[in-house]
């Protein structure tokens, strides 16, 4: 069991450290290509990586059990993961610098506690509240810079976009629960629709899709696909099926922005704000006391 244990801590600080990359390849895949065309490219070809995944799972034999509702639910999956998730999310990341987009689309925890209250009924505690008005101002404190007194945001429809995209993460997370599925069935079915539609629709309507070049954006987009979109993924669950205690390596997602600060300022040059350090304290504290309360709760 021990064995498992540190096999499992290996799968999930691997998959932790391959997101933290994400948001310097997003910025580095934008240079060259629009969000998307980053979103074609990387979907199509993480689209077969989970198909090899599927295949590696034996698990091909799955898709001959689907009932029209399992069929359903791929369709909401692959609409709001990745097409609407990642248009969101990659148009906002078109118009932020990277330190900024980055923690604003981790609150998607935060938001899950609001949608769960209002959709879910259930019970909001006082702790819950307090942990989203810390995170709130998390959000505050790196949309304004740190100038909270004159609520002025330099950008305000890319502030609006990155925090919408952790409302869009927040329903898909909440879907991928209730789809008792296979992991990797739900994620190459989910990808393979969304891939149908995304090439239908570009090829009907929007050819400029696929003008593209070979160039350094092209190949940011085929990093994304393999480590944002792919293995990551494969990683977490592999983690999440051996260790025997989730909780030993759930918090372990909170290395992940701190992370990513890093790669932002080494590789693409952006100087850290102290607002943006300042601000994601805050979106962290809030998200570890509602995670904290949520296990006082069960016990």
């Amino acid at each position: 069991m021990e064995n498992k244990n540190k096999k499992a801590f290996f799968y999930a600080l691997s998959a932790v450290l391959l997101w933290s990359t994400a948001s310097t390849g997003f910025e580095l895949a934008l240079k060259t290509l629009t969000y998307y065309q980053l979103l074609y490219i990387s979907s199509s070809i993480a689209c077969i990586v989970f198909y090899v995944f599927v295949l590696l799972e034996r698990r091909t034999g799955d898709f001959f059990l689907f009932k029209p509702k399992d069929w359903l639910l791929s369709l909401l999956s692959g609409l709001l993961n990745p097409i609407l998730y990642y248009l969101i999310l990659l148009k906002a990341y078109s118009l932020l610098p990277a330190q900024i987009a980055q923690p604003l689309n981790y609150t998607w925890p935060l938001i899950l506690v609001i949608i769960s209250a209002i959709f879910l009924k259930q019970k909001l505690h006082l702790i819950s509240i307090i942990s989203l008005l810390i995170s709130f101002l998390g959000v505050l404190v790196i949309s304004t810079q740190g100038n909270i007194s004159s609520l002025e945001i330099n950008e305000p429809f890319g502030v609006f976009l990155a925090a919408s995209s952790a409302v869009v993460w927040a329903f898909y997370w909440i879907l991928n629960v209730k789809d008792k599925r296979s992991e990797v069935v739900k994620l190459f079915t989910g990808f393979f629709i969304a891939q149908i539609l995304i090439t239908s629709y570009s090829f009907l309507f929007f050819r400029p899709m696929f003008d593209f070049q070979f160039d350094s954006g092209f190949w940011a987009a085929v990093y994304i696909a393999f480590f944002e979109f792919a293995f990551p993924f494969y990683l977490w669950l592999k983690a999440l099926q051996m260790v025997s205690n989730n909780a030993k390596i759930n918090n372990l997602v909170y290395l992940s922005p701190f992370l990513a600060l890093i790669f932002i300022h080494f590789i693409l040059g952006e100087k850290i704000y102290f607002t943006t350090l300042i601000g994601l304290f805050f979106i962290l504290g809030g998200i570890f006391l509602s995670q904290t309360a949520k296990i006082s709760t069960k016990k």
